[in-house]
């Protein structure tokens, strides 16, 4: 009897130790999981932080240019208290359009060529059209030279240029259609910058033609928000920083554009427009223009006005001295400040204007001309009127270049 309660005795013992070892072994296992549940947590919040990290570098990364060009803007001394030199960003739009089935596309920012093989019903219509993915650019003003062959000034625009890449782009436009670039360094801003180009004839229609394609070119890069026209015989006033400054800056287009009684203004209209253009909207101005990029769209994008000139200002009517006066008086009044930034000497008599030579360029001359009063800027009187000025021929240059650094800040 004592025997058998000594092991009941003896069981209940082992039980207990049983069980008291059970519960240790699973308050250690508790402990245990917990802290793998942290450690969990933890590695699946640092993996996600990782992930969230990473995308948004990527998503930054896309979105921003680090060109190292950017940086390279040197400032000069300024000419102008008032003309700081600035590079402002800007949100534009990229153009784009489909074009026909197997047509090769091309570059629609900042191309490396502007040599293509687009029609020019194909240039100007892609040229118009607008993609929906803005693209944050640095702005730009587009260069535009109408020639008849090679810039016999050319040293002097790349000392203007030297230092500012990634500011500006540069088109030529020539109507010797034998003209080749094979003697231009690949340093220089004309090294390959001729667009596709057709015969131009002084005084005709195809002029303007000429200048609706330099606007359609320079549209194709997206960053070109001010267009510039110059010719061959253009020489710049200012520094790059000022002339840049000046154009990005400015809340309007400059289009010379007044009404001139007689022969050479009204008495060049022709009847046959009307009713779209009729004598009270036909103007006349200076052919070298600088527009915004809203303007220049509405130029090469232009059915109504366009073909009537092309069809009724033939000879005798000097198409190129009234078709963008017309178009921005009728289109864009309020947008343009109705002076042109090209000095043009007209004090002599005769269908051309005087040609300035080796002779004519002196400091008085420049300073002068870099000092014109009696124009406005952004509402404001200012003594800063013209930025470029023609005709010089070719003797020119050694002067021109003497003088660039002691007058023009260049």
């Amino acid at each position: 009897m004592m025997k058998k309660k000594s092991q009941e005795t003896q069981e209940d013992s082992l039980q207990q130790e049983s069980r008291h070892h059970l519960h240790q072994i699973f308050i250690s296992m508790m402990f245990k999981s917990r802290r793998f549940f942290h450690h969990l947590v933890l590695y699946s919040f640092l993996i996600g932080f990782g992930f969230g990290l990473g995308f948004l570098l990527n998503f930054h990364m896309r979105n921003v240019s680090f060109s190292p060009q950017l940086f390279r803007l040197s400032s000069p001394p300024s000419l102008s208290p008032q003309l700081q030199p600035t590079q402002p960003e800007t949100r534009v739009i990229a153009n784009e359009t489909a074009l026909p089935e197997g047509q090769k596309g091309h570059s629609l920012v900042e191309p490396e060529k502007v040599m293509h093989d687009m029609t020019e019903e194909e240039l100007m219509l892609r040229a118009t059209k607008i993609q929906e993915t803005p693209l944050k650019v640095r702005k730009k003003v587009a260069f535009m030279f109408l020639t008849r062959g090679k810039l016999p000034l050319a040293k002097l625009w790349e000392r203007f240029f030297n230092g500012h890449q990634g500011l500006f782009s540069v088109y030529i436009h020539t109507s010797d259609l034998s003209y080749v670039d094979d003697g231009i360094p690949e340093t220089s801003p004309f090294y390959r910058r001729r667009i596709p180009s057709k015969e131009v004839k002084w005084g005709m229609v195809s002029m303007v033609e000429a200048e609706r394609r330099l606007l359609a070119n320079a549209l194709l890069d997206a960053a070109n928000q001010r267009f510039v026209l110059l010719s061959e015989t253009d020489i710049p006033l200012c520094n790059f920083s000022t002339i840049y400054s000046y154009l990005i800056n400015s809340q309007h287009s400059f289009v010379d554009v007044y009404d001139l009684p007689g022969p050479a203004g009204r008495g060049r209209y022709n009847r046959r427009m009307s009713p779209v253009i009729t004598r009270s909207k036909w103007r006349k101005g200076s052919q070298w223009f600088e527009i915004d990029r809203e303007i220049a769209a509405a130029v090469v994008s232009d059915n109504t006005y366009f073909p009537l000139f092309k069809k009724h200002c033939r000879w005798g009517c000097y198409a190129d001295e009234h078709y963008l006066p017309t178009f921005v008086h009728v289109m864009f009044p309020w947008k343009n400040a109705n002076r042109s930034l090209t000095w043009t000497d007209w004090s002599r008599r005769g269908p051309h204007p005087r040609k300035y030579t080796r002779r004519s360029v002196r400091a008085e001359l420049l300073m002068r001309l870099r000092n014109k009063e009696g124009c406005v800027y952004n509402g404001k009187e200012s003594n800063k009127c013209y930025l470029f000025a023609r005709k010089f021929d070719d003797s020119c240059i050694d002067m021109l270049i003497h003088f660039a650094g002691r007058i023009m800040g260049f």
